[in-house]
């Protein structure tokens, strides 16, 4: 019959087997499952192999790097990697196998390999934008035109963030008085439910697409690691996808995630991406400024052309009416000459027809006369209508919209909308309380 052991001195006999068979170091690959950080500094960790289907567990053992190592390793591995030691990391380490008698088989992590973690990393964005190539949508939002208007801003951020308020702030200050209306969708923006939040706000906005102009995702601080969060396939599709154009303000400049690629427009920061849509719709102002200069000077030459087309033709009438009274003048020297060498009877009768002849030339001159006059007068009227300080003069105004628009409609305009109304002795900035439609009774005691 054989010995009886025990148990502890089964396990002294592992482990002083494990001393003499193996040796002394080892690197290994394998992902982290799970990774704690104790009060005491010692750095706690699972490891784990999955079957070529990533999807069954093919082995497992626990790990630990000492306090003293985490703290030497740690900052190396996160500098070069933009990524703190987590769950979900596929990492290469270099290992000592241990068994104790009390806690069993562990592995004891005396360095890391910060490129193969890197190198997986990128594997995984390139396999996700390859799937997104793949499907059609890579390049879906990048290739939407911005709309002429970005003011009705959809924001996913965290609600409390410093970076969303920073972009508030900054675009409610602009230096130009450029009008923007901001709605937020709050998403939790580091950690284990980024997916899953932000994807929860982006089909709310989309349900929602014909009430914003574009959506801006902003995330302020925050550590470089956390922005592998956003690295998954689900959320890139979701903002290649978006009807809307996006803007990704989620990172630092050097760094960049799988929605960087994805997006529109990718900026470095939350006030970067506020600036992007302040100078965008200046750049849009400036046109139409530049467009309203130009049909000034226009109207002001077509106003110039026609005053001295005007006085052009004021000019000619005493000329023509020489020409007139000349030509009539020769024609009764005429017929004078030749009523005075009629008989007496013929010379009575040419005096009645001369009489009736300046009277009909009389009558004739007074009539051209009047119609030039109204011709000119007409004129003169039509001149005066083009000019638009007359029309204010009479108590007309023009109501412009906050972009410059002319306003032409009450539908255009909803409550709340702050309008300017030019008089002809000043300008008036008011907010609109109602607007009623043209066949709605106006009550003037409101």
């Amino acid at each position: 019959m054989s010995e009886t052991l025990s148990l502890f001195e089964l396990n002294h006999l592992v482990r002083a087997t494990l001393e003499q068979t193996l040796d002394g170091e080892y690197w290994l690959h394998a992902e982290l499952s799970e990774a704690r950080l104790a009060s005491n500094g010692h750095f706690y960790v699972e490891f784990v192999e999955k079957d070529a289907a990533g999807r069954a567990l093919v082995a497992r053992a626990r790990g630990t790097m000492w306090a003293r190592t985490y703290h030497l390793l740690s900052p190396l591995f996160e500098r070069a990697t933009g990524e703190r030691l987590r769950a979900g990391l596929k990492v290469r380490v270099l290992v000592t196998v241990e068994f104790h008698e009390l806690y069993g088989h562990s592995l004891n992590i005396i360095n890391i390999d910060p490129s193969y973690t890197m190198g997986d990393m990128a594997r995984r964005r390139h396999e996700i934008l390859a799937q997104l190539q793949a499907d059609g949508i890579l390049e879906d939002n990048r290739q939407l035109p911005l709309p002429r208007l970005m003011q009705r801003v959809a924001v996913v951020s965290s609600a409390g963030a410093a970076g969303y308020g920073d972009f508030c702030n900054q675009l409610e200050k602009n230096a130009y008085g450029l009008y923007f209306r901001v709605s937020l969708f709050p998403a939790v923006m580091q950690g284990a439910n980024v997916e899953t939040s932000v994807l929860a706000a982006l089909e709310t906005i989309m349900s929602r697409a014909e009430d914003f102009d574009c959506v801006v995702i902003i995330r302020g601080g925050g550590a470089t690691s956390d922005l592998s969060d956003f690295d998954t396939y689900a959320l890139a599709a979701a903002v290649a996808q978006m009807p809307l154009p996006v803007i990704v303000g989620i990172g630092h400049e050097r760094d960049e995630t799988v929605l960087d690629v994805v997006a529109h427009t990718r900026v470095k920061t939350p006030t970067a991406a506020a600036a992007f849509l302040i100078d965008h719709q200046l750049e849009q102002l400036t046109a139409v400024q530049d467009l309203q200069t130009r049909i000034n000077e226009a109207s002001a030459t077509l106003i110039q052309a026609q005053r001295q087309r005007l006085d052009h033709m004021t000019s000619l009438l005493p000329r023509a009416m020489a020409l007139v009274s000349e030509r009539q003048m020769r024609r009764l020297e005429s017929l004078s000459a030749r009523l005075a060498a009629a008989p007496q009877r013929q010379l009575m009768a040419a005096n009645h027809g001369q009489e009736r002849l300046w009277q009909d030339m009389t009558q004739a001159v007074r009539l051209r006369f009047q119609r030039e006059h109204s011709t000119l007068q007409l004129l003169a009227q039509r001149m005066k209508a083009l000019d638009p300080a007359l029309l204010l003069r009479r108590g007309y105004s023009l109501t412009f919209n906050a972009d410059g628009r002319l306003i032409r409609s009450a539908d255009d305009v909803a409550p709340g909308t702050v309008i300017t109304t030019r008089l002809a002795t000043g300008t008036l900035q008011s907010t609109v309380n109602k607007a009623i439609p043209a066949d709605e009774p106006l009550d003037t005691r409101q």
